[in-house]
C-alpha cells in the first residue's frame, strides 16, 4: 500500500490490523518505510519459554530463580 493510499484510508487500515489481524506494508516511492503489524502479546508462557532459554550468570542468578518461581505460581 501506498503511503498515500494508507494516510487516506488510515482508520479503514487499523480497523483491518485490529479486528482482522491483517498487516500492512507501507511504501513510498516504491520502498518500504512502514510495516502496520498487529501486536504481538507477550503472556506468561512466552516468558517461562524466554527464561528456559538464558541460563543465568553469576549477578542475575538469583533474580532469574525469583522469576521462574513467579511464573511457576497458578
Amino acid at each position: 500500500m501506498t503511503a498515500t493510499d494508507a494516510s487516506r484510508g488510515f482508520s479503514e487500515l487499523l480497523d483491518a490490523v485490529e479486528h482482522r489481524g491483517e498487516s500492512f506494508r507501507i511504501l513510498r516511492r516504491g520502498r518500504t518505510v512502514a510495516l502496520v503489524i498487529p501486536p504481538r502479546t507477550f503472556g506468561r508462557d512466552d516468558l517461562a519459554a524466554l527464561l528456559a532459554r538464558h541460563r543465568p550468570d553469576e549477578d542475575w542468578g538469583r533474580d532469574l530463580a525469583q522469576l521462574r518461581n513467579l511464573v511457576r505460581e497458578p
